[in-house]
């Protein structure tokens, strides 16, 4: 009593479609940060605000050039340890779309705002090392909070190191790190 199987009965799906719902209570905390560096920097004397006084004397660290790209990678770093919800070729697109939206729009403010670095340099605000690093570190949150806690909030971890480097180095102010990391956590939600 075999019956002969159909053509539709022996496809497959290729890849799983995790069904994936936009809550716009996501966006408060990237706008936050977004806001508090945009008003950080119109205010006159707050780029007089430095967090760390360091002497140009003082050896810089530049862990903060090493990891801006090695954090767009922390996702599939986390996928050895942890059961993520996309498999590798997904996680790709959605890092490459994320990462198109958020250099567009820190590339954008860039050149639009043109502020005047701490070290005397053009183009602070916002800072696209923190902005990679926080859109690294929220797509591997989005990954893995539901399998892996650990390994869904390490990211930010990497990601404030890199963003109070980018401060001691006199690369930044403190409103560039802030809005930085608002526009790379808020880059993620539209690739997904």
């Amino acid at each position: 009593a075999q019956t002969a199987k159909t053509a539709t009965d022996s496809i497959q799906p290729r890849m799983s479609v995790v069904e994936y719902k936009f809550n716009p209570k996501s966006l408060i905390l990237p706008a936050s940060l977004v806001t508090v560096g945009a008003v950080g920097t119109a205010i006159d004397g707050m780029n007089d605000f430095h967090l760390f006084s360091r002497k140009d004397s003082v050896k810089q660290i530049h862990v903060d050039d090493y990891l801006e790209w090695g954090m767009l990678g922390w996702v599939f770093v986390c996928d050895l340890m942890g059961k993520e919800q996309h498999n590798w070729v997904d996680q790709l697109c959605l890092v490459a779309l994320a990462e198109a939206i958020n250099g567009g729009t820190t590339h954008l403010l860039k050149n639009a705002i043109n502020e005047t670095r701490p070290d005397g340099t053009d183009r602070s605000f916002p800072s696209g090392h923190t902005a990679n690093c926080f859109l690294g570190a929220h797509m591997a949150y989005k990954e893995f909070k539901g399998s892996n806690p650990w390994l869904a909030y390490s990211g930010y971890a990497l990601a404030t190191m890199v963003g109070v480097s980018r401060l001691y180095n006199n690369r930044h102010w403190v409103a560039d790190v802030l809005a930085g990391a608002g526009i790379g956590i808020a880059s993620a939600a539209p690739s997904y």
